[in-house]
């Protein structure tokens, strides 16, 4: 049956090389190829813009697991319990206050102090790769030392060697909230994905904590994983292995917080953002299928002839429609894996993409200007934006790749199995009667 299916088919086909069915098959193919291109290269480059926030969150701010209120007692159980745990890759402590911090020339913005010890740069490589240091150190050897994100040390008009203040902080119950003693140096300036933590960010080191936070701070201890999806699965098995953990109603606990309680607000508003541009671009698929669904039906109105004699010699109805249902599949199958190779090869050169684009973009734009307003020549430059975006790194996740795919071969078989629901309508006497 495949085989007879699959002979006609091909018969079709070639018989359908020219004329209006054959340039319609062929813009069909065309559309999902590029409908499939399209929205790899757009997913791919849009999960490199999200992940690159989210990357710098996870690694720099929120960590993948939090465990909070671990009594100095148990401390020792947690580091040998996150050094036994497959998912565990770095267990460090750190504390948290926030400030009113003031430059050198005056002026006071907001900042999230945190204190960490300075192994988080050198023994975290996640931290590191997200923490890129523009100048100065990661160091914390010498005594009241702070290191500052880009932004932030840009609007305070502080460098590497100059002093700041915290003039206003909040900490334990013994710290003095308005003081003008907390004088710190900068050390360091760094800058990561995320304008939100080069903006607001500021680090410090353990013995500054205990010095100005005070003996009340709370120590919270960042868990990084292998996997940050594994998050789930790394507390379970850390509950396991921690018997503190389930203590007795009442008493204030040791808690494993996982990064989907941090930022949720702003995670779940990029994955809006991404599921709507998903739906947009993959309305592509929807003008496809129309345009096969009529093609086919066109198809299906020219060969009545050939239907006709099929089923006088015996061919069912379901051995029919499925010529046509193959056919879509052809189509659906050429064009999506054309459309995976191409928009694979252009996310891993999104670079390259950009570079050109803005060269093109810059030379229509020079050679208009030369044409209507030679005087203007020198203010054309190239567009920096395209820069920016060809800096964006895009991520190609193998899932999406696959779904995008099937959604691709789906929408033109679906099509097609609409267009021959009436493959039969006209029957054999009718056809004969008409020639």
């Amino acid at each position: 049956m495949i085989r007879w299916i699959s002979t006609v088919s091909r018969r079709f086909a070639r018989v359908d090389r020219k004329g209006r069915s054959a340039v319609t098959s062929r813009l069909a193919t065309l559309g999902i190829c590029f409908g499939v291109m399209t929205l790899t290269v757009v997913m791919s480059v849009m999960n490199g813009f999200q992940m690159s926030f989210i990357d710098a969150i996870l690694e720099v701010s929120s960590y993948h697991l939090r465990a909070v209120d671990v009594p100095a007692s148990q401390e020792s159980a947690l580091l040998a319990a996150c050094e036994e745990d497959k998912h565990v890759r770095a267990c460090l402590p750190f504390y948290e206050a926030q400030a009113l911090m003031t430059g050198e020339k005056g002026g006071a913005l907001a900042v999230n102090i945190r204190a960490a010890s300075e192994d988080i740069y050198y023994k975290d490589e996640g931290f590191q790769n997200q923490l890129r240091m523009l100048s100065g150190h990661f160091d914390f050897s010498e005594p009241d030392t702070i290191i500052l994100g880009s932004t932030l040390a840009r609007n305070l008009g502080v460098r590497v060697g100059s002093q700041v203040n915290l003039m206003v902080m909040s900490g334990g119950s013994d710290v003095e909230l308005f003081s003008s003693d907390r004088i710190f140096t900068v050390a360091g300036i760094f800058t990561s994905g995320y304008g939100e933590i080069n903006s607001s960010y500021a680090f410090t080191g353990l013995e500054a904590a205990e010095k100005y936070f005070g003996a009340s701070a709370k120590k919270i201890w960042g868990i990084k994983l292998n996997k940050y999806d594994d998050d789930l699965k790394a507390i379970n098995s850390l509950s396991k292995s921690l018997r503190w953990l389930s203590s007795p109603e009442g008493v204030s606990k040791p808690q494993l917080l996982s990064w989907r309680s941090f930022n949720r607000t702003f995670f779940g508003a990029l994955r809006i953002e991404k599921n709507m541009l998903l739906l947009l671009v993959a309305l592509i698929f929807v003008v496809v299928a129309i345009n096969i669904y009529n093609g086919m039906r066109r198809l299906v109105f020219e060969r009545r002839t050939e239907i006709a004699v099929l089923s006088a010699l015996g061919a069912r109805e379901r051995g029919i429609k499925a010529i046509f249902i193959t056919r879509g599949l052809i189509m659906g199958t050429l064009g999506a894996l054309a459309g995976v190779i191409l928009g694979i090869i252009i996310s891993l050169n999104t670079d390259v993409v950009f570079n050109l684009a803005a060269k093109f973009m810059y030379a229509i734009q020079y050679i208009a200007t030369a044409l209507t307003d030679r005087a203007n020549l020198q203010y054309v430059q190239v567009n920096s934006s395209y820069n920016l975006y060809a800096s964006i790194p895009a991520r190609v996740f193998p899932g999406e790749v696959i779904a995008i795919s099937l959604f691709g071969v789906f929408s033109p078989l679906i099509a097609s199995w609409a267009a021959s629901r009436n493959v039969l309508k006209m029957t054999v006497s009718e056809v004969l009667h008409n020639e």
